[in-house]
């Protein structure tokens, strides 16, 4: 058995949070993008292929430098935030 990478996980979590119907229509799809003859059957058909594709970027805002990439700096985020907590008197 192999080790799930951190943005595995986090994609897990996603899906599985999504109503019954949808998990398992999103599970298929990106068990479908994951495999070269399944991407080139989802390339016939552009808007399912997106929705993968944006399912699939999702599980990639976990890491730290796809995030910062993007404009987004989670440590930066709680440092604002505890600044401001202590700024405010706040615990």
């Amino acid at each position: 058995m192999h080790a799930r990478s951190p943005s595995h996980s986090s994609l897990d979590t996603f899906i599985a949070s999504a109503p019954s119907l949808q998990r398992v229509g999103m599970r298929a799809l990106v068990a479908l993008a994951r495999r070269p003859r399944g991407a080139a059957l989802l390339a016939h058909a552009p808007t399912v292929n997106q929705l993968t594709q944006i399912v699939l970027s999702l599980g990639r805002y976990d890491d730290p430098a796809v995030s910062r990439t993007l404009g987004w700096d989670g440590a930066a985020v709680v440092a604002r935030g505890q600044a401001l907590r202590e700024a405010e008197g706040r615990p």
